[in-house]
């Protein structure tokens, strides 16, 4: 406060209704008017503070000194990863990681003259970092924060936090990479980010970030639409991946697939081993079997250069350091001999690359692996129209033999994806509605069928993949015919007639503007046993109060029962808003026909 000018104004206070969220621009107008060097903007449910450090240049704060602090105090705070969880603004404030970064984007980066994508990506990389250094010395003071440093300190201690960040997770950024924002606007990221809790969060916040960022940065020319992460989960619960098999997505993107496989094999795993995992994406170190799982049994391939560097940090840190995801095209898998003579390439990849290479159904060639699970959503737009690559596929030719001049890049995925899996291998890819209903594809039909017995179709809601494209798409779910199942029979013996499961997704997750609608339980957002906010869908069953608890060793038998309480009351509580969905309906339907992954 200004002590000499007692009657000058000092703070201004914006207030708007629920909901709406304008006003900031208004607020700093004020500010700039009257000298103010503070202001609060508040819609009742979410509550920003800044201070005005010149007359362009506000940065947000943690909170108002009060009147015997002043604003240095309140920066000079301490701040572990602890007080991190305790005011982390995606649980607090349910804003989201995608419009934080718009804002910031609107209020700072707009006139930075620099990469946005590349520049939050490393802001995010840092930030990683620093929540995991801080989770495992839980007395740490976070580095990803100012102290009332000077710009010019703050952007060098965050250089030397990004090159630590670098030296553990290797490939995401050349190693002489800097941070190319100025002091000044770095500062005012830093700011708006520092309250935001990545580790132990629901993927989806950060895949909704990035997926604004990969099409921001692509301007049009291509849509990257990442699978929402409950897409995901229903594929994955119903194909039912065991830690001994090997898994791959073959247009990996974020890499949804592969990251909710781990997690669903880590979590069987630590269950079996009587361990109680409060959240598979955390800071906590992995047991060797989970290490070894993602080490060695899964893959992710994409040919967008941006999406496999967003997809190998995800790995690296849900892996724990661990990751096999490889930028390639899956579909011109000729010329991956062709990398191996990029030394770049192969300082990245190529410990990954070798490992895919074990996989070889035969030596040498690159055609045909033993993968026991694939799932993948590729790309729909564009045709393929290289005679080269035609070639290679049968669906490439049409019935006489003859190369086409184009064939739908989704079309060819579907034959080099069935070439992936060994015999048995099973597999879930999203594909558009018109390959299931349109006459002329209907050989197309006829080539899965005789390759693989059909196992099921789920029909998505249109708003599934809004805002991007209300394309209706299904998933396809195949076994490959025949294999060993080591008992003397076949995984999945021919037959020419079976049963299919068919299922429709009625409940559509999205509005018709592509926002995800939630639960909400007595007029509240609903948040889930890990406090995530819980998209409403009909997919599976969302089981909101978590896994039962287990005992724990060093727990007492009071500790315990308390849990155990909390847990039976969360589901008495959430009992008229669960029910099973599509995935258990066809869990039942598996075991009834005996299908060989969910066979007792």
């Amino acid at each position: 406060m200004n002590k000499i000018q007692t009657t000058a104004v000092y703070i201004i206070i914006e207030v708007k209704k629920p909901k709406l969220k304008d006003g900031k621009e208004q607020l700093k107008s004020y500010c700039n008017a009257t000298g103010a060097t503070m202001a609060v903007w508040s819609n009742g449910l979410q509550t920003s503070y800044f201070h005005r450090k010149d007359p362009n240049y506000f940065e947000e704060i943690p909170d108002i000194p009060t009147s015997d602090k002043t604003l240095k105090d309140i920066l000079q705070e301490k701040f572990t990863f602890d007080d991190l969880m305790a005011i982390d603004v995606l649980k607090t404030q349910k804003r989201s990681l995608k419009n934080i970064i718009k804002d910031m984007e609107d209020e700072v980066l707009a006139n930075a003259g620099v990469d946005v994508f590349e520049e939050c990506f490393k802001l995010i990389f840092i930030k990683l970092y620093d929540e995991l250094e801080g989770a495992r010395d839980k007395d740490k003071n976070l580095e990803f924060k100012n102290y009332g440093e000077s710009d010019s300190e703050l952007k060098n201690k965050i250089e030397k936090l990004f090159t630590k960040a670098k030296e553990k997770w290797e490939g995401v950024f050349s190693a002489d990479e800097k941070i190319r924002l100025s002091p000044s606007h770095l500062s005012a990221c830093v700011a708006s980010l520092y309250k935001v809790k990545f580790f132990n969060s629901n993927l989806e916040v950060i895949d909704d970030a990035f997926e604004y960022l990969v099409n921001k940065s692509a301007k049009g020319e291509k849509g990257q639409y990442f699978t929402p992460r409950y897409v995901i989960d229903m594929c994955v619960k119903m194909l039912n991946p065991k830690e001994n098999e090997s898994m791959i997505d073959t247009a990996s993107g974020s890499c949804g697939f592969p990251i909710h496989t781990c997690f669903y094999v880590w979590k069987n795993i630590y269950r079996q081993k009587g361990i109680e995992a409060s959240h598979l994406f955390t800071a906590e170190k992995k047991i060797p079997e989970c290490e070894d799982y993602v080490k060695e049994k899964v893959f992710g391939i994409d040919f967008d250069e941006k999406s496999v560097r967003v997809s190998k940090m995800l790995n690296l840190i849900a892996g724990d350091g661990h990751t096999n995801v490889l930028y390639l095209n899956s579909i011109d898998y000729e010329r991956w001999e062709d990398w191996l003579k990029d030394e770049s390439w192969i300082d990245v990849y190529n410990d990954g690359f070798k490992r895919l290479k074990k996989l070889r159904a035969t030596k040498n060639e690159n055609r045909d692996f033993s993968f026991d699970i694939l799932m993948a959503n590729p790309p729909f737009a564009g045709d393929i129209k290289e005679s080269r690559i035609l070639n290679r596929y049968e669906l490439g030719k049409n019935a006489s033999g003859k190369v086409q001049n184009k064939v739908g890049r989704d079309i060819l995925f579907i034959e080099r994806n069935l070439d992936m899996l060994k015999p048995g291998g099973r597999m879930a890819i999203v594909l558009p509605q018109g390959r299931f209903n349109n006459s002329s594809d209907k050989y197309i039909r006829e080539f899965i069928a005789d390759k693989a017995r059909i196992l099921a179709v789920v029909g998505l809601h249109q708003n599934v993949f809004k805002p991007h494209t209300g394309t209706k798409t299904s998933v396809l779910f195949l076994q490959k015919w025949g294999g060993d199942d080591g008992k003397g029979g076949e995984l999945c013996p021919k037959k020419e007639d079976y049963n299919i499961f068919f299922a429709t997704q009625m409940l559509p997750s999205k509005d018709n503007s592509g926002e995800k609608i939630y639960y909400t339980l007595e007029n509240a957002l609903l948040l889930d046993s890990h406090e995530h906010l819980v998209v409403k869908h009909d997919l599976f069953n969302p089981h909101l109060e978590g896994d039962e608890p287990l005992r724990q060793k060093n727990e007492s038998n009071e500790e315990f029962q308390a849990r155990m309480q909390e847990y039976e009351m969360r589901c008495e509580k959430y009992k008229t808003i669960q029910s099973d969905g599509i995935a258990e309906a066809f869990i039942d339907f598996a075991k009834a026909e005996g299908l060989s992954f969910w066979r007792e």
